[in-house]
């Protein structure tokens, strides 16, 4: 939308507004497991807020879910910049890592986000994975 367009969002309560409407749209269609629609509002919620981690987490994963693992990495990435002691975003990461080929990277995320949540079995089970591999 441009700032001719009168969608646009003109006050801070619109644009917040708009960006959480992107985001729930987004995010049900990611629940839905439409992942490649679910990347279109999300994105467009990522230009107008691109540090808030719950949109990329919500768009890494449709990323992922999608086969756009370069893509996925990228989101996860960001997402542990911002929020370090994110055992999921450290999780997702690895495995997005893992799917690009970056096995030494991946298994480092794998451990941190195991480290972080040892309740987990399911972190436990693919660091093991990348481990053996």
């Amino acid at each position: 939308m441009s700032d001719l367009d009168p969608r646009t969002p003109r006050t801070p309560e619109e644009r917040a507004e708009h960006v959480y409407d992107l985001y729930r749209r987004g995010s049900e269609l990611l629940e839905n497991g439409d992942y490649s629609a679910a990347a279109i509002p999300l994105e467009q919620a990522r230009a107008y807020e691109p540090d808030k981690t719950s949109i990329r987490e919500a768009l890494g994963r449709a990323y992922f879910r999608s086969g756009r693992y370069a893509a996925a990495r990228d989101e996860f990435a960001a997402v542990v910049e911002r929020s370090p002691v994110n055992d999921f975003a450290h999780f997702c990461l690895g495995r997005a890592l893992q799917k690009t080929g970056r096995r030494v990277e991946a298994r480092r995320h794998l451990r941190l986000a195991a480290g972080l949540r040892p309740d987990r079995a399911d972190y436990r089970a693919y660091l093991d994975r990348i481990r053996a591999a």
